[in-house]
């Protein structure tokens, strides 16, 4: 996930100056890495409709030395001015929301012409991969997640949600029908 991450970072365009929005950001990994390019002169929000994982993301920023902007709140109402932000990112936190079209709607009012959107989600895999894909998903992962962490039903959700969320095809209908132009997504693994 941390090569992910740096991809997406690469593909921001965000440097000094620029405007960030960290949707559904957790942990502020992303908000973190905008927050260094984007400099003193900009302004990086960390948002998450999750209180405890937003006090989680905003002490590990404290901790780094980074006091940024945070909000709880839902992505299907951002509570921000139009045409606000340069960089808009959600990183795996669309899959579970409930109203996709209009949390990506929210997305798009906020974000600047021109700005762009950032998701980093899992999605489908090459369909001769899938049924490897599915046993390691649904077997070797909360395996894994129940000897780590004592918590094999949060990875099993994990796998299940993936499933549930769109395809690439799909997703990118998704994104040009909330008003977003130019469309790409990257298969990173």
């Amino acid at each position: 996930h941390r090569l992910w991450k740096a991809f997406t970072i690469d593909r921001s365009g965000v440097r000094e100056g620029s405007r960030v929005l960290d949707v559904a950001g957790g942990t502020g990994d992303l908000s973190l890495a905008f927050a260094r390019r984007a400099g003193k002169s900009g302004q990086v929000w960390l948002t998450d409709i999750n209180n405890a994982m937003l006090t989680h993301g905003r002490d590990r920023l404290a901790d780094k030395g980074f006091l940024l902007p945070v909000a709880q709140c839902d992505a299907e109402r951002l509570p921000f001015p139009d045409n606000h932000f340069d960089c808009v990112s959600v990183a795996f936190g669309l899959r579970n929301m409930t109203h996709k079209d209009r949390a990506l709607a929210e997305m798009h009012r906020v974000l600047r012409p021109g700005g762009r959107l950032l998701v980093l989600e899992f999605s489908h895999v090459w369909k001769p991969l899938a049924p490897l894909y599915d046993f390691y998903s649904f077997k070797i992962i909360p395996r894994v997640g129940e000897l780590v962490t004592r918590d094999e039903a949060s990875y099993r959700y994990l796998a299940e949600s993936i499933r549930v969320h769109p395809d690439q095809e799909t997703l990118r209908t998704l994104l040009e029908q909330a008003g977003f132009e130019n469309v790409e997504y990257f298969n990173l693994t």
